[in-house]
């Protein structure tokens, strides 16, 4: 049995099995900056290396995880491979979780400077 979004059944374990995967690797922050960067637009791992601020073998390691799981596609441009998210579901997750967590720390009261006794 399977369940739509707001629907009352439960998911298959099949299917909770692969959700848990996907967050698992999106638990990364390195590669949840990778999903979040291409959900803006497609690159290549160099400019994703500039962007996110790693080097070019660990963001390919990562790049590799992500495209096993499905979260991530590429193509060949010449020489080149072109990474994308091709599932707007993902992009959705995404752009929800880091937005709300952007916007619950834009408006958190700030924290005072901890007293110090003399």
């Amino acid at each position: 049995m399977t369940a739509e979004v707001g629907g009352s059944g439960d998911p298959s374990v099949e299917v909770l099995g692969e959700a848990a995967a996907a967050f698992g690797l999106l638990a990364s922050s390195a590669r949840l900056h990778i999903v979040w960067v291409l959900a803006q637009g497609e690159s290549d791992v160099t400019g994703l290396a500039d962007r996110v601020g790693g080097t070019l073998p660990a963001v390919s390691q990562h790049l590799t995880k992500l495209k096993l799981a499905g979260l991530v596609r590429a193509r060949r441009e010449g020489r080149r491979q072109v990474y994308f998210v091709d599932d707007p579901g993902v992009v959705t997750v995404v752009r929800l979780m880091v937005g709300q967590l952007t916007d619950r720390a834009a408006h958190a009261p700030a924290r005072s400077a901890p007293l110090r006794h003399a």
